[in-house]
């Protein structure tokens, strides 16, 4: 994105760029760290889903920053960015709505997460319009992931009950000894870490190299401590396709859409189908991909049974239709929380329609918006940041489930990448000889 102040220190420090960093950061580290951390797991509670339910101040405080972000947006001269591109999320949340409220057995969970889901939306949106320029984006950023890091590493020194796995947790007590830091889990941990280490890249490189440096060194280790295998293998393999993807340009389209074909076909092929399964295990790869399989499984014999429409948001898993039908004698899958991969989410939440129009959101939009990056601004730090981070994601979700999960931080962080992007084509539509109003664009 072309900075509309060229030089950050002398652009017009005025309100709306004090009130732009109050809310970039507030709502940053509102969606990294929560108002909740360090989470006691020995407890029976964490046993019972809605022990996870936001809690009043949660609420407020989240439709506080909403209600602040929109109208920033609003007053903003990009307001038209806002919830673009409008036609296809207008079919999105209508088809939604539809299943969630009208077909769903659970509409009032449908009500409650497509108001999540359309505030994650629609704060993503205004979510690059508050930096001044690229710099000071960086600078914000930077200050971020310190915060973040310093809280995560202030609960291994000062609260190890509390920010690492213990042997008397309700559940997983394998994973005793390993950091999990303030989040509630050691892969939300893992992940957390492979953004603040792509984040720190970009920090290196645009604003501080010395900082940069400390935060991907901070964000490796803390990552390692995990125990993520998968979260610590993609972060080198996410940047060397990057590269790829960069520099090839007749690859992109093998890369994201064979790659994620691909990736699903080995991960969930192998639950449900045999010889493809005993492929993957002769490979010394676990073909259960962590007891994934069974949870496949019973998601595929779901969607089967309602494949155009699907179950409507949070109108599947743990619901007690599913958790009491007696189906967990057969297996333990009837009470996980996700289906562990977001592709197979979505189908699940809106049918086999509703995929299509995500992955015409999620990966064919921002395919082309990367396609007519101008050749100045598609090298760049700030497209390379995007890319790297969309990359990972869309990988990712083949083993988790993130779409349309509006309190997820990595969904919020993949939302805004794909706004960044297409901010990166409006940035390569300006004349560069075309003098720029000051406060016109945040670092677009």
């Amino acid at each position: 994105m072309r900075d509309a102040i060229d030089d950050e220190e002398g652009g017009t420090d005025g309100l709306r760029g004090r009130v732009g960093t109050f809310l970039f950061l507030s709502v940053f580290l509102f969606s990294w760290i929560t108002l909740n951390p360090f989470v006691d797991l020995s407890g029976a509670v964490v046993l019972d889903q809605s022990a996870r339910a936001s809690s009043a101040l949660n609420q407020l405080v989240s439709l506080a920053l909403f209600a602040c972000m929109l109208g920033y947006g609003l007053l903003h001269p990009m307001r038209r960015i806002i919830l673009q591109p409008r036609v296809l999320l207008s079919l999105i949340f209508a088809w939604l709505g539809f299943v969630s409220i009208i077909v769903s057995a659970y509409p009032f969970q449908g009500i409650k997460g497509m108001v999540l889901a359309v505030i994650a939306v629609v704060n993503a949106s205004i979510f690059l319009l508050l930096p001044r320029s690229e710099r000071h984006f960086a600078k914000l950023l930077g200050i971020g992931c310190l915060i973040v890091l310093s809280v995560s590493y202030y609960g291994i020194l000062f609260k190890p009950a509390l920010s690492i796995h213990q042997a008397s947790e309700a559940l997983e007590q394998t994973n005793a000894g390993l950091w999990r830091g303030h989040f509630r889990h050691k892969n939300d941990a893992a992940v957390a870490m492979v953004v603040m280490a792509l984040f720190g890249l970009f920090v290196m490189n645009v604003w501080s190299r010395l900082l940069g440096i400390v935060i991907v060194c901070l964000a490796f280790v803390f990552l390692v401590n995990t125990g993520g295998k998968t979260s610590t293998a993609m972060l080198p393999a996410v940047l060397v396709v990057a590269w790829i993807f960069e520099k090839v340009r007749i690859l992109r389209l093998p890369i994201v859409i064979g790659g994620v074909a691909l990736f699903n076909l080995f991960a969930i092929g192998s639950a449900v189908i045999r010889p493809l399964g005993d492929f993957v295990t002769e490979l010394g790869i676990d073909a259960t991909f962590t007891n994934r399989a069974d949870v496949w499984r019973l998601a595929f014999t779901a969607i089967a049974e309602q494949p155009l429409t699907g179950y409507g948001i949070k109108g599947f898993w743990q619901t007690s239709q599913l958790v009491n039908g007696g189906g967990s004698v057969e297996t333990w899958a009837v009470a996980a929380a996700h289906a562990h991969n977001s592709y197979l989410e979505v189908i699940l939440m809106m049918g086999v329609p509703g995929l299509l129009l995500t992955l015409a959101w999620l990966f064919v939009m921002p395919l082309y918006h990367i396609s007519r990056i101008e050749p100045a601004s598609e090298h760049s730090h700030l497209t390379r940041l995007f890319i790297r981070i969309w990359l990972y994601v869309i990988f990712h979700a083949c083993l988790e489930s993130l779409f349309f999960e509006g309190a997820n931080p990595l969904w919020f962080t993949f939302l805004i990448v794909i706004y960044g992007l297409l901010l990166q084509t409006s940035a390569a539509l300006t004349p560069a000889t075309e003098p720029k109003p000051q406060g016109n664009v945040a670092h677009a």
